[in-house]
């Protein structure tokens, strides 16, 4: 059996993303559709003692509406980098694997980054590599698949020779089953039940960058990502 997961590279994602990725065993980055400027490509949340705070990454969208998400530039007019990285270690300070982690991400993000993709690409990479994740990944825009959004995703696990397709639930809206069905793919819904485990500042926040179970659960993170049982808030 072959399982393959489709998702859109994110910056610094969630938990459920690193889910998915543990649970395929193909995994296409949807690199080449259309950039969602509300959505989690550029941006995501850490912990603050006043609750969820944003990182975003600034980017160049004046006159570049409808691009796709390979074709998004980043801002560095902006110090953002910077930033994040002031921001996180202000808010982690006294997490306890924040000096394991924390000068490798700092080298990471002070490179001259030109594309945002490339960037979060290689932060992903980087947190699989924390992780012990190792599961091979894929471009959709190197593989030549065309199609419509669902037949470029039933294209893709016939590609891959795919006989389960794991899909988030937000694809639920749109996905056609049935088409999948007919060519004999299961669609398999991730149904991300989020883990709980020692934070700081207080009530546990869910649905973070999976940066915040790095940095305050270190090597167990991989394991962590399918706990669901309760933890005790770190003081």
């Amino acid at each position: 059996m072959t399982t393959l997961a489709v998702l859109q590279p994110g910056y610094l994602p969630w938990l459920g993303f690193f889910d998915q990725m543990q649970r395929a065993d193909a995994f296409v980055f949807f690199d080449d559709v259309q950039f969602d400027k509300q959505g989690w490509r550029n941006r995501n949340r850490l912990k603050s003692p006043q609750g969820p705070v944003w990182l975003t990454v600034p980017i160049l969208h004046k006159g570049r509406t409808g691009q796709n998400i390979n074709q998004v530039e980043i801002n560095s007019a902006v110090d953002w980098a910077g930033s994040h990285i002031r921001t996180i270690r202000q808010l982690y300070a006294r997490a306890p694997f924040i000096d394991l982690y924390l000068p490798e991400l700092e080298e990471t993000l002070m490179r001259e980054w030109h594309y945002l993709v490339d960037l979060d690409l290689e932060l992903i990479g980087l947190f699989c590599q924390w992780l012990g994740l190792d599961r091979p990944t894929y471009r959709a825009s190197e593989l030549g698949i065309g199609g419509d959004r669902t037949t470029r995703l039933l294209n893709l696990c016939r590609h891959f020779k795919a006989d389960t397709y794991l899909s988030g639930d937000a694809a639920r809206d749109y996905l056609d089953e049935d088409l999948f069905k007919e060519s004999s793919i299961r669609v398999e819904w991730q149904d991300y039940a989020h883990p709980t485990y020692p934070q700081l500042h207080g009530d546990f926040i869910s649905h973070l960058s999976i940066l915040d179970l790095i940095l305050n659960v270190g090597k167990s993170s991989l394991d962590t990502l399918s706990l669901r049982h309760e933890h005790k808030n770190v003081p």
